[in-house]
């Protein structure tokens, strides 16, 4: 859904910052630090969007992104993690990885020594360990107490629905209903509290961008589900000739539309998230946009309980992240 957002962000910024610039989704401060240490230790803006979403990945951030955290129906953590060369256009992504806590390390090994762009599942995990990454348990205490407390819940919630026996209800093995009933659109699980996804940009001093994302996608999700974040134009999106962008929020919903249309970043995002609104008036979902020349902005929107949303920022002036957030709408 990126894609469009900030392929004609133009080049008057609505919040203008000095290049080089960090921005990610959330809170995640150590993120921004790690991301904009390796600039300053001249690392290229791959290397800073690398460092900057593995730093998550080793911390867990909120349960949400690397290991132990959002178990699926089976009680197993799989990661999901994409990168974007801006210059090149090169992508590399995986998705349904399982055993490696470093996502963001393979998706970039994936870019960087394969004709491929995205590798997923258990061949993902193989790939990733003829590369050298360590093959390790991604399971903690807490994810298999979550996993254990959903069991004893009928498994609630999940994202079942025309099947029996009644998901609301009851766990499966489920089948299709013989008769399906009537159905517009799926209610929502994401609760805005859980995050979920780190998103980075990051724009070098001379306007290159990287971009990268890494999540362990959403808590209790169906084996295999793959959402927005680690697919290109839709979980994030870098062009060094107008900017970048990354989304966090309901990927399912999310990877469904691609904005067509935007102007200054912050102007690109709420397009964005209006487009969505149109169809999913109450989805969880929010967007970070950087273009070429330092301005950066953020939409997301509103909900009950969830009236703002809070990023990171760091460039030359500040040399620190900053915590700032947006009013959603």
């Amino acid at each position: 859904m990126i894609q469009a957002v900030f392929i004609i962000i133009c080049s008057l910024p609505l919040l203008h910052a000095t290049l080089p610039l960090v921005i990610n989704t959330w809170h995640f401060e150590n993120a921004a630090s790690a991301a904009w240490g390796a600039l300053q230790k001249d690392g290229s803006v791959l290397d800073a969007v690398e460092r900057g979403c593995a730093q998550c990945e080793l911390e867990q951030c909120d349960g949400s992104v690397g290991f132990g955290g959002s178990p699926d129906e089976r009680g197993e953590t799989t990661l999901d993690a994409m990168i974007m060369n801006g210059n090149t256009m090169e992508v590399g992504a995986v998705a349904d990885l399982r055993r490696i806590k470093n996502a963001v390390g393979v998706a970039r090994a994936v870019m960087e020594y394969t004709d491929h762009t995205f590798i997923v599942g258990e061949s993902a995990s193989i790939f990733a360990q003829n590369m050298g990454f360590m093959s390790e348990d991604l399971a903690t205490n807490k994810s298999i107490a979550i996993f254990s407390q959903w069991l004893q819940q009928n498994c609630q919630p999940n994202y079942r629905k025309i099947v029996s026996p009644d998901p609301s209800k009851s766990c499966g093995p489920y089948k299709p209903k013989a008769e399906k009933s009537r159905q517009t659109f799926a209610k929502g699980h994401f609760d805005p509290s859980s995050h979920d996804t780190i998103g980075m940009v990051v724009v070098g001093k001379n306007g290159q961008v990287a971009v990268a994302t890494s999540t362990n996608g959403a808590t209790h999700k169906i084996p295999g589900r793959v959402g927005d974040s680690p697919v290109a134009g839709a979980g994030a999106y870098a062009d060094s000739t107008a900017g970048g962008a990354a989304a966090t929020g309901d990927g399912d919903i999310m990877m469904r539309f691609l904005p067509r249309n935007g102007a200054q970043p912050t102007v690109a995002c709420t397009s964005a998230i209006s487009r969505i609104k149109k169809y999913y008036p109450d989805f969880f979902g929010a967007l970070i946009c950087a273009n070429t020349t330092g301005g950066y902005g953020a939409a997301c929107n509103k909900r009950p309980g969830f009236s703002q949303f809070p990023f990171m920022v760091v460039n030359q002036q500040t040399n620190r992240p900053q915590l700032q957030k947006v009013d959603c709408f």
